[in-house]
């Protein structure tokens, strides 16, 4: 579902200095002396076995048909997945679940006024892409969770449709209320798109792809190049997944058996108007019928035609009416036992179900957690045993929502809850620059696994590339960060993929891992992202498949087999100090805008600069924000900042100790239930299934991560009474954690003297 794209490697993995030493010099983090160099042996034998030819059989199986939730070769990739796992010895089921799926059974687009056009809503077979003519497997383009409806009205263009976007039609003096919107794919989640439209009184929602963004304006288009062609159109749920995701009949419960489930008038997560997604062929159209006033430069696309907002006098009818059906799900998934920890879990996954063929996303992800399962077995063979528990799951349903994780999650709750000490995603996988997100108490972690990691297209380990990246590409703040800092920062972890249940519903410390920034991807969710695609313009010789078979696994080998489960801490609360000084600049921001604006408007400067032909409406006046009390979050910050310095010592002083199996049991479980310290059973305000108060997706972003979400958003929603009471919560959040830590340091430091 996750789109990975090269801006995102701003938040790519945390790399050493140039001048760094050699890994092999010292133990590995978390591991004794002695322990480390038999952990270097097995990772070294397993990172030899995937195979590229695997890689791309596995790739050409699985995506040579239509495989949505509910199809046919949906169930017969599960069961061909759960018949390579078993091959290799691996103790492998499938468990099912029972979820809302709607699928469409009539669209209808059509321009009414000035003139006639009736959108095609179809993506034409392309003569050289042999699957691409599945016509009769393929979900016709749609997006999933919309109501049904139908409505006609003038057509209003909002850009990108976000909230900022509003403020400026206001300006601009358009409204939307009574109209139909168009707006263009990205800046965030679609989902977004229709959800910030009703809220402004909007009856239908249209989104298309603009050129500008995934099309002719970024590379050659589709078959020439990798870019949507004019055709292309992305599919994808518009679930209001900030809110919850998985199956929206039953939030906090898994979908299975005889569950209580939610009457179709009672879901609050579906769109309250209905929502269609077109190709930039038929968008065309639409928006050159468009006058009203011309769009500011920010709203400007790539089409060749003068880009108006309207309303009118355009006028669509839009019609769209689905099948609500209930249909199955089928998660496949793995456990090799821990020999000495049983009751620790290490859970791994990605998702084998696509829109449509799926080469990209996600089966370039799913083919490496394949390679990984095939190199596990085959060292199970040789003798290894994790210490720890591994679990594997390949997820079905991520498309429509998180379906398959989700419901795995909440099923499995109070197990993981109690056992899981990490949760390591993939999802799509490309050419290029290793990228991280997750807990920042995994950031140094992600750094030592990184430098034995390397580069199949440069010679040379994956964080130096990373590195070097930054400092010839990055920003500024990037650049200092990869000369200066031990540990480059690691990114926040929103939403978008399968460890959204794992990290903001039970508080398990994540990782999303991939590949990507040196190859374009115009055909996301399309019937184009397929086996011939990924041939031409991917990593075709799969060597970043094999890169991520080797980095995932070897996490997973880490951490199961570490003596001391190697979170640590230090980089945690450096991250937090930088989190909390972006809301009081946030803060101050805003407290310095309004002052300005009020003194604009109240001097007569808005219209004054009208220009009187093409006139703007002066911004309302606002209160000034006022103060907010940032002590609890300092002192919360102070407390981290002694257990994480205490923590480093003691671990420090016991990679060269010996200690008892009972002592490190005992640590080792305070350590994994670290992270649950970071929620809080209420979840975040208006949302209560999110319950990390470090990380969550924005209520207004979706797939982008809002950090210390319930104050930064009270801050930008201007709730500042509620932002005010957010930071005492998170402040509590964090002196838990701080306790936790200084716990399991204290027990540390009690069995190595």
């Amino acid at each position: 579902m996750r789109r990975v794209l090269f801006t995102a490697l701003i938040c790519l993995i945390a790399l050493l200095p140039l001048s760094a030493a050699s890994p092999d010099e010292d133990a590995l983090y978390g591991f004794t002396a002695a322990t480390s160099r038999t952990e270097r042996d097995w990772e070294n034998k397993f990172r030899a076995i995937p195979d590229a030819k695997n890689l791309r059989d596995s790739m050409q199986r699985l995506s040579a048909r239509p495989h949505h939730v509910g199809s046919p070769y949906d169930k017969q990739n599960a069961e061909w997945i759960l018949s390579q796992f078993k091959s290799w010895g691996l103790d492998a089921q499938i468990e099912q679940f029972d979820v809302l799926f709607p699928t469409p059974k009539e669209r209808v687009l059509e321009l009414t006024e000035p003139t006639h056009f009736t959108a095609k809503l179809q993506e034409p077979p392309v003569a050289s892409d042999p699957t691409s003519n599945q016509q009769s497997e393929q979900l016709p383009t749609y997006n999933a969770y919309s109501i049904d409806g139908d409505v006609t009205g003038r057509l209003v263009y909002v850009n990108y449709g976000l909230p900022r976007d509003y403020e400026e039609l206001d300006r601009l003096g358009i409204s939307v209320k009574g109209a139909i919107v168009i707006a263009r794919y990205g800046n965030s989640w679609r989902g977004i798109k229709p959800k910030v439209a009703a809220e402004h009184g909007a009856i239908g929602c249209i989104i298309y792809s603009d050129p500008r963004d995934d099309g002719y304006f970024q590379d050659d288009v589709f078959p020439a190049g990798p870019m949507r062609n004019e055709n292309g159109v992305q599919r994808g749920s518009v679930m209001d997944m900030p809110t919850y995701p998985g199956d929206p009949t039953t939030p906090g419960v898994g979908a299975k058996g005889d569950v209580k489930r939610l009457a179709l008038k009672d879901i609050t997560t579906l769109t309250k108007i209905p929502t269609l997604p077109i190709s930039y062929g038929d968008a065309k159209p639409l928006l050159a019928a468009l006058k009203g006033p011309v769009a500011p430069e920010s709203f400007r696309g790539a089409l060749p035609l003068t880009y108006h907002v309207g309303p009118g006098p355009a006028k669509v009818h839009l019609k769209v009416a689905f099948n609500w059906d209930i249909k199955p799900v089928y998660d496949i998934v793995f456990k090799i036992p821990g020999s000495e920890s049983p009751d620790q879990w290490i859970v791994r996954g990605n998702h084998h179900d696509g829109w449509v063929n799926g080469a990209e996303d996600p089966i370039s992800g799913q083919i490496a957690l394949l390679e990984e399962a095939r190199a596990l077995g085959e060292l199970l063979k040789q003798g290894w045993k994790p210490k720890r528990t591994i679990i594997y799951c390949a997820w079905d349903g991520e498309e429509p929502m998180l379906l398959g994780s989700t419901e795995w999650a909440e099923f499995h709750a109070d197990e993981l809850k109690q056992h899981a000490a990490i949760y390591i995603n993939t999802d799509g996988n490309g050419r290029g620059f290793l990228g991280v997100e997750g807990s920042h108490s995994l950031e140094k972690f992600v750094n030592s696994v990184a430098r034995d990691i390397t580069d199949p297209e440069k010679k040379v380990s994956v964080w130096k590339r990373s590195q070097s990246y930054r400092l010839t590409q990055g920003r500024p703040d990037d650049r200092k960060d990869a000369r200066t800092r031990s540990d480059l920062r690691i990114g926040a972890l929103g939403s978008g993929s399968d460890y959204t249940a794992f990290l903001d519903y039970l508080g398990i410390a994540s990782l999303n891992v991939s590949y990507g920034g040196e190859d374009d991807s115009g055909i996301y969710h399309s019937i184009y992202d397929d086996f011939f695609w990924y041939m031409n313009f991917s990593d075709k010789d799969f060597v970043y498949g094999q890169a991520l078979s080797q980095t995932v696994g070897t996490m997973v080998l880490r951490f199961a087999d570490a003596d001391v489960l190697p979170y640590d801490f230090s980089d945690f609360a450096d991250t937090i100090h930088k989190y909390s000084d972006e809301l009081k600049t946030l803060l101050k921001n805003k407290q310095e805008q309004v002052r300005d604006r009020n003194q604009d408007i109240d001097d007569g400067a808005y219209n004054a600069a009208s220009d009187p032909r093409r006139p703007t409406v002066a911004p309302p006046k606002e209160e000034v924000p006022p103060f907010l009390n940032f002590a609890p979050l300092e002192n919360a910050q102070n407390a981290l900042d002694h257990s994480a310095q205490r923590y480093s010592k003691a671990v420090k002083a016991f990679s060269g100790a010996t200690l008892s199996q009972q002592s490190l049991q005992s640590i080792n479980t305070k350590l994994l239930l670290a992270e649950r310290k970071l929620t809080n059973p209420d979840g975040l305000p208006r949302r209560p299934w999110f319950k990390h108060m470090i990380y969550a997706p924005g209520f207004y972003t979706g797939y982008g991560a809002k950090t210390l979400p319930g104050v930064r958003e009270g801050i930008e929603e201007k709730r500042y009474q509620e932002a005010e009471k957010e930071i005492i919560r998170a402040a509590q959040a964090l002196q838990n954690y701080a306790a936790a830590i200084d716990s399991a340091a204290a027990d540390l430091e009690k069995a190595v003297r």
